[in-house]
């Protein structure tokens, strides 16, 4: 996954919807027919699935973690995020 490569969409206020696959083989960060797929190896518990999603999305858009907001789908595969 390279740096950056989503800085298109990192606009402040952009709405991100992600789809996540937890406990997959490795970090991942895709788009595929115009959705944006992260796939992140740790387990869907306690939240560590959504924090290292909120990392790696942050590194595909090329901003600081802390920018991003989770607005819905707090324990759902389907995620939507704010860009602050």
């Amino acid at each position: 996954m390279e740096k950056g490569f989503l800085s298109h969409l990192a606009r402040p206020g952009a709405t991100i919807a992600v789809r996540v696959t937890p406990k997959a083989s490795r970090n991942d960060v895709r788009v595929e027919n115009g959705a944006i797929l992260v796939r992140v190896t740790t387990v869907p518990e306690g939240g560590k699935a959504t924090r290292a999603v909120v990392k790696l999305l942050a590194r595909a858009l090329g901003v600081a973690p802390g920018r991003l907001s989770l607005l819905r789908g707090t324990s759902a595969r389907d995620k939507l995020f704010r860009l602050d």
